[in-house]
Formats: structure tokens, C-alpha cells, sequence
């Protein structure tokens, strides 16, 4: 069974052959970067921790805490 890293949100990214480089979360597309934000993202991700890059991804798709979660996961279409 996988070991769920606390700090990950579920992003990754991945860069293309044309430059761009892809934020994903959760394995669907986020966003898509392309020209100086595609490298200053990459040259950000190189410098940091997995926590820190985690942020770094958030932010850039808007997907970061927004203080409600506590009470989002316990709708009924949240639970699991």
C-alpha cells in the first residue's frame, strides 16, 4: 500500500517538448504554462522541498485553502 506523503496536495507537473510545462492535480490538467512563467515555475520547482512545490503548484492553479474545508468535507457529496 503507497504511504500518503501529509504535505502532498496531489499535484505534479510535467514539461513538454515545446516549452510549456503542465500543472496537474490529481492527474487531470490544472493549468497550462508557457514562455518565462513555464521557466520560472521549473526554475522554482528545481530549488525547493516536495511541501514547498506542492505549494508553489497550488497557488499557481488557485487551488490552495481557503479556510472552508473543514466544513466542505462533511457535505454529503464530499464524504467517503
Amino acid at each position: 500500500m503507497p504511504t500518503h506523503h501529509p504535505s502532498d496536495l496531489g499535484f505534479t507537473h510535467r514539461a513538454r517538448s515545446d516549452g510549456a510545462v503542465e500543472v496537474l492535480h490529481r492527474g487531470r490538467l490544472a493549468s497550462t504554462l508557457r514562455g518565462v512563467a513555464a521557466a520560472d515555475l521549473l526554475a522554482e520547482l528545481e530549488g525547493c522541498t516536495f511541501a514547498q512545490a506542492q505549494q508553489s503548484m497550488a497557488r499557481l492553479t488557485g487551488n490552495y485553502k481557503r479556510g472552508n474545508e473543514r466544513l466542505a468535507a462533511q457535505h454529503p457529496r464530499n464524504r467517503r
